[in-house]
């Protein structure tokens, strides 16, 4: 039986408090002290420092959407769904969606400009580098998706010695993974020198070098751009990919890791886009917008699928 019209609305609406509750799961352990058992409530929340009452009313609220399942009153158990808040990189998505950007997306109008400043009196960078607790709850959480976006790379035609620099690598682990499957390879992860990382995890093939993807880049065979071209408005994007460009012997390869719009309303990407709204005024972006970016910037698309795209220099 299809779902009621005024039930589905009701439930979109609710997404906020949804975010937040699950937020809260999250930030304080309650997937971890249920662990592989049902639980009492009030056990749980004196292990974690909640109110039991309320952390009762929270985890019944995600109980119905099969985010912790209710075994008898006020006992609750882990689902596959919960399982992944004990994740690290879940964790901190989740701490992202209903903290931060719970409160950018609250601002968000329909002007077309980025509401996270008016929210927070400066731009999303800016605010990350001044909160290093943050910084590495976003690093972390930009982990989630890594064996699929390894996968996608694993379909590139590589050659033993190519370097690969990952522009704007967070904490390393994409290439960390790339080359454990390709040790042929080698790497270099390019960010900002705030970034959340443990270097001893890289090994003699990986280093990490410290600068801004607006300024220059290292050389090598392959730039990566993993999640990143969807954060930045049109002109920024392209400043990022001129950039490159310049950097870029005439041979390099350019691997995005993107989403591409196509028909349907896909949920994820469409939601995502919104996101992009509020934190940047950027979005994803269909295959003609994704030309047009590639061509105002020097390369030349060879490859536009979801998720991956590749080009190489013009």
């Amino acid at each position: 039986m299809d779902e009621p019209t005024e039930d589905r609305l009701w439930w979109m609406m609710c997404g906020a408090l949804t975010a937040k509750a699950l937020a809260l799961a999250a930030e304080l352990g309650v997937a971890d002290a249920l662990g592989e058992r049902a639980r009492p409530v009030g056990e749980v929340a004196g292990e974690v420092g909640a109110d039991a009452d309320t952390l009762h009313r929270l985890l019944r609220a995600l109980a119905s959407g099969g985010v912790f399942a209710e075994e008898e009153p006020g006992v609750f158990r882990n689902t596959e769904v919960s399982q992944l808040l004990r994740l690290p990189d879940w964790r901190a998505i989740a701490h992202l969606h209903g903290g931060v950007w719970h409160r950018a997306a609250g601002e968000l109008g329909a002007s077309g400009q980025a509401s996270f400043p008016r929210a927070f009196g400066t731009d999303f960078w800016s605010w990350l580098a001044a909160h290093p607790e943050e910084r590495a709850a976003f690093d972390c959480a930009m982990v989630t998706g890594k064996d699929e976006s390894v996968q996608r790379l694993m379909e590139v035609d590589w050659h033993d010695g190519d370097v690969v620099v990952d522009v704007g690598g967070g904490n390393g682990a994409l290439l960390v993974e790339l080359l454990r499957r390709r040790p042929g390879l080698r790497g270099i992860v390019f960010d900002l020198p705030e970034t959340e990382r443990d270097e001893s995890l890289f090994g003699d093939a990986i280093e990490f070098i410290a600068g801004s993807f607006f300024d220059d880049v290292p050389a090598g065979e392959a730039y990566v751009l993993s999640q990143i071209l969807h954060n930045w408005p049109d002109e920024r994007a392209a400043a990022i990919l001129r950039t490159i460009r310049a950097g870029a012997p005439p041979h390099a390869r350019l691997l995005v890791l993107d989403s591409v719009v196509g028909a349907g309303n896909d949920p994820y990407t469409t939601t995502l886009d919104l996101l992009m709204l509020a934190l940047f005024a950027s979005r994803e972006r269909d295959e003609a917008q994704w030309n047009g970016l590639f061509a105002a910037a020097g390369w030349e698309p060879t490859r536009i699928d979801d998720g991956l795209i590749e080009a190489v220099c013009r």
